[in-house]
């Protein structure tokens, strides 16, 4: 399985400052690579592996607009140049919070709406600067432009301007897809969707520009006071039967890390509401692989593909499936962890305590 946004390997602890590293200052971060981040010696990492999920998509987080550079990495390997399966895979973008008219009431929250709104404008012209210093940057170099020095931002948008790297916009409300989805056909330059929360009431949009959706997460509570209780499970199957390519992920927040092997049951709740169970379990294999840009290599069985696997008793989806063996590009893994070693340690005490 493939766990489409994560922090694995950027933080350990999230109470312990030195073990998080997910975060760089500054609201225009292009030029930040997550995959040169990535601590191979996360405890974290066999814990996650142990339940099936065998790669990660690393995301680099930020409070700015953009936070940088994502790398889909496999669980295994002793350095992170051997984790890396596939670097620059996607351009993160925080997309601007659009302030809620329907919440302005009265004249002081009025005030505080149209403060918000005029923050909000900074901050999408600042993005829109950002696109547009990078190709005057680019054009400059490419003509040969002596003067012009070396910038590393916007050498980093390079891919994104070309069309080979697709800019990753985390957003869910409606509003906010319509302008990101907006945006990327001003700009020509390729979008997924992350988070996507309102991503079945945008259907035609999505649809019409052919723009993929990582929904993040499935279990979840509705974003509005008026919403069915099961409208974030829905969103899936909506949008399988309309044709828009989508895949499931957790939140990936620094405080999900640990509980990224939960990814399965992410699926598993969305075939609970509705969607196939078959397309539950291509929207956590084949489905990020196609839209990460890796189906080639990863996310079924097929010849000339990577030999990564897992053996399971039953259900991959099912919480009470043990996963017993796992294959990374035909290697056995080990599927010990921390945690099975301290029921090991522990079993032993007790049995010795009985016995004794």
């Amino acid at each position: 399985m493939i766990a489409s946004k994560t922090v694995l390997g950027l933080t350990e602890i999230r109470a312990v400052r030195a073990t998080r590293d997910m975060i760089e200052s500054g609201d225009i971060n292009p030029n930040v690579r997550a995959e040169v981040t990535v601590n191979p010696d996360s405890e974290l990492l066999p814990v996650t592996r142990s339940n099936g999920v065998l790669h990660v998509l690393s995301v680099p987080q930020s409070n700015g607009l953009i936070a940088g550079q994502s790398a889909l990495m496999k669980l295994d390997g002793w350095t992170w140049e051997e984790m890396t399966v596939k670097s620059s895979v996607g351009m993160h973008l925080r997309w601007p919070n659009v302030p809620d008219p329907g919440r302005a009431l009265n004249a002081k929250q009025k005030k505080a709406l149209k403060e918000a709104y005029d923050k909000t404008k900074l901050q999408l012209n600042r993005l829109e600067e950002s696109f547009n210093r990078a190709r005057a940057y680019l054009k400059a170099r490419n003509v040969g432009n002596l003067l012009q020095k070396t910038d590393l931002r916007w050498e980093a948008m390079k891919g994104v301007l070309s069309g080979s790297v697709p800019i990753y916009v985390h957003v869910n409300r409606l509003f906010e897809i319509q302008e990101a989805v907006k945006f990327a056909i001003e700009q020509k330059v390729k979008i997924v969707i992350v988070g996507g929360s309102d991503a079945w009431r945008a259907i035609p949009l999505l649809k019409k520009h052919n723009v993929p959706v990582i929904i993040s997460p499935v279990n979840s509570l509705p974003g509005r006071r008026w919403e069915d209780y099961d409208t974030p499970m829905v969103n899936p199957v909506k949008l399988q039967r309309a044709g828009v390519r989508f895949c499931i992920t957790g939140r990936g927040r620094s405080m999900d890390a640990p509980h990224e092997r939960n990814l399965p049951y992410q699926a598993a709740r969305a075939a609970a509401f509705g969607l196939p169970k078959e397309e539950a379990l291509k929207s956590v294999t084949l489905y990020p692989a196609q839209i990460l840009g890796v189906d080639d290599r990863l996310g079924s069985l097929e010849e000339g593909k990577d030999a990564t696997f897992i053996i399971t008793t039953g259900d991959p989806l099912e919480v009470t499936t043990k996963i017993f063996d796992a294959y990374i590009g035909g290697r056995p893994i080990d599927m010990s962890n921390k945690q099975t070693r301290l029921y090991e340690k522990y079993k032993k005490k007790y049995l010795q305590k009985n016995r004794g």
